[in-house]
């Protein structure tokens, strides 16, 4: 299971995970979920639910990765699968991506 935190305009927003290769939740924070002067990730996942459920990695997510011959540039040099969209998203995990959304690599939770 892999997993990524998601962050809007630097707050935690939520958590993404890949349960397996056909199976893909993203979970609002609590805290984020229930402070209503806070935006929603974005269109596809409104705040008017908490938790989404997904056979396929979240388009609003895949939308964030370089296409055509970047993606290629990028997959070649640093050894990826170019159909591994969740294992491109955490290679840009503490880097920075279009738009107001980050993600991160999940901390160890002591």
């Amino acid at each position: 299971m892999r997993q990524l935190d998601v962050y809007k305009r630097g707050i935690l927003a939520g958590r993404l995970t890949e349960e397996s290769p056909k199976r893909y939740v993203f979970r609002y924070n609590d805290d984020y979920f229930s402070d209503s002067s806070k935006e929603s990730v974005s269109l596809t996942l409104p705040k008017s639910q908490q938790v989404y459920e997904s056979e396929y990695l979240f388009p609003f997510f895949t939308n964030l990765l370089p296409e055509g011959d970047n993606k290629q540039t990028v997959c070649t040099w640093f050894h990826l699968d170019e159909n591994d969209y969740f294992g491109l998203l955490m290679f840009y995990a503490g880097k920075d991506i279009i738009g107001n959304v980050t993600v991160e690599l999940v901390k160890d939770e002591d």
